[in-house]
């Protein structure tokens, strides 16, 4: 099981990585919107990743067959993996070349509030959340921890659905695989 988990595990963590490299410039230069769609569509597509790696050891390593607590237990070390290498390349990214991160995210976001013809009131709220927000950024174990959330959800998702649809019993009294009965 190890050789599957790290192999996926690192291959859907080095898409994740090398999304954060793209996506931070993006967002930087006011592609926010455009960065979310992208960035949440890279995280589906990394996270394909678990659902191959329980195919994987299912065909492999269970003779076709697997209970959805082991599938899901295959999946979620491929997710943690993946998250651990995703919160490395932000950790990296953020405190070697953009420590302003959370100073540029700001402005950004109360400037499209401007734009929008937000209240100043509704400008000022903003301007508070973005205060707050720049002081648990700069606490490493917050900052890693929101990190975290941002990419777990959606491989937590990605592994359930997974095991779901690759859960797969052996046959009564002929050892072969059944398919799943949803």
């Amino acid at each position: 099981m190890k050789k599957i988990v790290l192999t996926f595990g690192l291959i859907s963590g080095g898409f994740l990585a090398a999304m954060m490299a793209v996506m931070v410039p993006l967002c930087l230069n006011g592609g926010g919107n455009v960065g979310y769609l992208v960035g949440y569509t890279t995280m589906i597509v990394a996270f394909l990743a678990v659902f191959f790696g329980i195919r994987s050891y299912r065909d492999k390593n269970g003779g076709g067959t697997i209970t959805f607590g082991k599938a899901f237990k295959v999946g979620i070390l491929i997710t943690l993996i993946a998250c651990a290498m995703y919160v490395t390349a932000w950790e990296i990214i953020y405190f070697n070349f953009v420590p302003d991160f959370a100073d540029k995210y700001a402005a950004l976001s109360i400037d499209k509030m401007r734009a929008d013809g937000a209240s100043d009131a509704e400008i000022l709220a903003e301007e508070q959340k973005m205060a707050n927000f720049k002081k648990w950024y700069a606490n490493p174990l917050l900052n890693i921890g929101m990190t975290f959330m941002e990419v777990f959800p959606v491989g937590l998702i990605l592994t359930l659905v997974s095991a779901a649809i690759l859960r797969r019993k052996p046959t009564p009294g002929t050892g072969a695989a059944a398919p799943a009965v949803s």
